[in-house]
């Protein structure tokens, strides 16, 4: 007789345990297969893609798309009242980040499955793609607060179970995202290289760390941001309402917070290809609720 043992994959990005950070080689692609003219972008724009991390498109959304979506914030709020969906600045009390839209509003989710934007997704990866998460992220003039420095693939990996970073985030600009209004900053080419993190998660540690400027967990170090940085550069993402940011799940970003009186709201949607389903966390004890990794 023979006995067979089930064995688990190798891990390649394994994070949350080292007594230090470090910055390891991505062994995936960025973009999934030859699919220039099989999509959106031109061969250029995902050859820049594949170099920087990132796409940037104007006009994406009308001005219509921008107010029924703001709008749907107001309701959508009003309904959840203190529903965990609802995130809220420590210090201010107003909206931070709203989760699962694309599922609580009709109007949202037949924008996030448009061919211009879903389409720019399935062309980069590949493959059939689903909704990982969704959420409004919203900074008030005066209030909001920053997002530190991080990776999403980090913690989709180490929280949710994501097996591979075959994952993209649109961020679909509802206001205009100036320099001084807390816009993103992205390290271009950082996507190429993984970061682990320090730390073993605790349990529900998601409570924490959607609303800490910077979670004690699944953040990089200092030095190894400064060595990215010094690396690559940072560059600053702006641009118009209804401008749209493609970037790769792996890429080093952060924003600052908004001291300004203009507002700084977007959209995002995170595609995730099929194959890359997600299963039990690489890192954690639990995977995070639904409204945070949809299964």
């Amino acid at each position: 007789m023979i006995t067979q043992t089930a064995t688990k994959p190798v891990d390649v990005y394994r994070t949350r345990l080292a007594e230090r950070g470090q910055i390891e080689p991505r062994p995936h692609p960025t973009v999934w297969g030859d699919t220039s003219g099989r999509g959106p972008l031109s061969a250029d724009q995902l050859a820049g893609y594949d170099a920087r991390g990132f796409h940037t498109a104007t006009n994406v959304l009308s001005d219509a798309d921008i107010r029924t979506c703001m709008n749907e914030v107001d309701v959508i709020t009003d309904r959840l009242g203190n529903d965990e969906r609802v995130v809220r600045e420590s210090s201010s009390g107003d909206v931070r980040s709203l989760f699962a839209v694309h599922q609580l509003s009709d109007v949202i989710a037949e924008i996030c499955s448009r061919r211009d934007i879903v389409g720019v997704a399935e062309q980069i990866l590949d493959d059939e793609v689903y909704v990982h998460q969704s959420r409004m992220n919203l900074k008030p003039g005066f209030a909001g607060g920053p997002f530190y420095w991080h990776s999403d693939f980090e913690t989709w990996h180490a929280e949710d179970g994501m097996p591979k970073p075959r994952a993209l985030s649109v961020s679909l600009a509802l206001t205009p995202n100036y320099e001084y209004n807390g816009a993103l900053m992205i390290i271009p080419g950082s996507h190429k290289k993984f970061l682990t993190c320090v730390g073993e998660t605790p349990g529900d540690y998601h409570r924490e760390s959607l609303t800490s400027y910077r979670p004690p967990f699944g953040t990089p170090e200092e030095g190894d941001v400064t060595a990215l940085a010094e690396e690559h550069g940072i560059d600053m993402v702006t641009g118009p309402a209804g401008s749209a940011l493609y970037f790769d799940s792996n890429c080093m970003h952060a924003s600052s917070g908004n001291i300004t009186p203009f507002p700084r709201s977007n959209l995002f949607v995170v595609f995730n290809a099929k194959s890359n389903a997600i299963g039990e966390p690489f890192a954690a004890d639990n995977p995070r609720p639904d409204y945070l990794a949809h299964r």
